[in-house]
């Protein structure tokens, strides 16, 4: 699974001109799923996101999660994110895994990120055409990639 996750003031997802899901201060997590993907991914991965410290302490170090904060997730599949670039100018998707696997997966990863967060965890909708809109904190901009944790 790769991510990118990005600290926020707000952010929301619009599909078809209507407001989909919208959040306040916390992180907007763009999740990838390849093929290799599985439930050790998503474990690793969502208590990775939400013990990450991106946000200011009292001090203003960053040093508190966006649990310790009470803030809110939006996870937004995005397929892209697992680009090949190496040849040519047309990304290639071939490791993005097709929908059957990737839904299972971005389902589990939402559940499981929700349970750790100990609150709903808001979504786009797989599959559509989503604007996203975000207000960027910082910025504060951090990629993961679960094939990459050594």
């Amino acid at each position: 699974m790769r991510v990118v996750i990005q600290r926020v003031t707000q952010a929301s997802v619009t599909i078809d001109d209507k407001v989909y899901s919208s959040i306040g201060n916390g992180l907007l997590v763009l999740v990838g799923i390849c093929d290799e993907d599985g439930d050790e991914d998503i474990e690793w991965l969502c208590n990775k996101i939400v013990n990450l410290r991106v946000f200011a302490d009292e001090n203003d170090v960053m040093n508190l999660s966006v649990k310790d904060i009470d803030g809110e997730i939006l996870a937004v599949s995005q397929f892209t994110l697992m680009a090949m670039t190496k040849k040519g100018n047309r990304p290639s998707y071939i490791k993005a895994a097709p929908p059957e696997v990737s839904i299972p997966l971005y389902e589990r990863f939402v559940k499981n990120l929700s349970s750790k967060l100990e609150k709903e965890v808001l979504t786009g909708q797989f599959g559509a055409d989503m604007k996203v809109a975000l207000l960027n904190d910082g910025p504060v901009t951090i990629c993961i990639d679960t094939k990459n944790r050594e």
